[in-house]
């Protein structure tokens, strides 16, 4: 049976109804007498009690526990929440040639700061020097060609700074993909190594706050082996949510430490896109604002449904087709439209490694 918590003006009433059964001609209900001041002082202490009772259930269970009581079940079931990361990389420095630049020479841009990890004797062209970030988290990536100033000047050396790479730097694991680590450990015990085993596991490496999506697939490239492929759909936007060559190493060397020795070969790999597009004519209304809609909605429906071939219940499933009337419903169940007519068709994926990605939505 289903438990309702009273609210407070419920409670009011039953202590007010209690004190007037027990005391014969009392009426608790008249506004400031001693018994209904006395009564609506235990029913806000009841209330009380109540409430936090209500706030405990929710803390005692993972999917809704508030972030004190998350990490709480993060550290009984995975060992505690990702920390952040610092970004690192490196970036070209110039001026007199044969000047030093010491290890810990501090440069900065918009906030972030950074330092030298080795010291530098400037050639007579612009010389490499590697660098890491002062501060954890994504604050501290930044774009080939941007640039950093030195905080304290050096004789003979140009103040100014162009990045080669810095990246690497993540926040800390936000509560919703913390949530959903527990939940998977909970819902997929390890069972020495399956399928879900290396979903999990990805996750659970340097970079696996990042890693949105994960597919695992057994025997795929031979008997005995293992192919793990992953998406980074937040941080690597800008290259379609692919992880580059050092988010694969990351992940395959955390795993790698991790699998059983009983595994012939693991493999860790990125998707690899298959474009699709898209041509919707007589949209009703064909306005700017609803056409991306539309286009949101078919892009949420491949993060939802795309995946390469991936190992369930034992047995190895092909990448998924992304079929027609899967679009369809994408587009017609976008907010605001009446009518359209959507020219796609069904896309089956060449091989196990390709993953659906829209390549263009063309109104015409």
């Amino acid at each position: 049976m289903p438990w309702t918590v009273p609210s407070l003006a419920d409670l009011r009433r039953q202590v007010r109804d209690y004190v007037n059964a027990r005391l014969p001609g009392a009426d608790a209900a008249i506004p400031n007498s001693p018994l209904r001041v006395i009564s609506d002082n235990q029913a806000g202490l009841a209330a009380l009690n109540f409430d936090f009772l209500a706030w405990i259930a929710q803390q005692m269970l993972p999917d809704t526990a508030d972030r004190e009581y998350l990490d709480r079940h993060a550290d009984i079931w995975l060992g505690g929440r990702l920390q952040a990361t610092f970004a690192g990389g490196s970036v070209m420095l110039s001026g007199v040639e044969g000047s030093t630049i010491p290890a810990g020479t501090v440069l900065s841009a918009s906030g972030a700061t950074f330092q030298t990890t080795e010291p530098v004797t400037l050639a007579a062209v612009a010389t490499e020097a590697p660098i890491e970030a002062l501060i954890a988290g994504e604050v501290g990536n930044r774009p080939a060609g941007a640039r950093l100033s030195l905080v304290s000047a050096i004789s003979g050396v140009d103040p100014n700074a162009i990045v080669v790479s810095l990246e690497g730097g993540l926040d800390i694991e936000s509560d919703d993909h913390l949530r959903d680590r527990v939940l998977e450990r909970i819902r997929k015990p390890p069972m020495g190594g399956d399928a879900d085993d290396y979903v999990q596991w990805a996750k659970s490496a340097s970079i696996g706050s990042a890693i949105t999506r994960a597919w695992c697939a057994a025997n795929e490239m031979g008997v005995g082996t293992v192919t793990v492929r992953f998406m980074m759909d937040d941080l690597r936007s800008d290259v379609g949510g692919f992880p580059t060559q050092d988010d694969l190493d990351a992940v395959a060397a955390h795993l790698d430490a991790l699998r059983p020795v009983t595994v012939k070969e693991l493999y860790v790999v990125a998707p690899e896109p298959h474009p699709i597009s898209v041509t919707i004519t007589g949209l009703d209304p064909d306005t700017a604002s609803m056409q991306a809609a539309v286009i949101t909605s078919i892009e949420a429906m491949l993060l939802e449904r795309a995946r390469p071939s991936t190992t369930v219940n034992g047995s190895l499933v092909p990448a998924q087709t992304i079929y027609a009337a899967w679009i369809a419903e994408a587009v017609m169940a976008t907010t605001g439209i009446n009518h359209c007519t959507i020219d796609a068709d069904d896309e089956v994926m060449e091989d196990g490694g390709k993953i659906a990605v829209l390549s263009g939505v063309y109104f015409v």
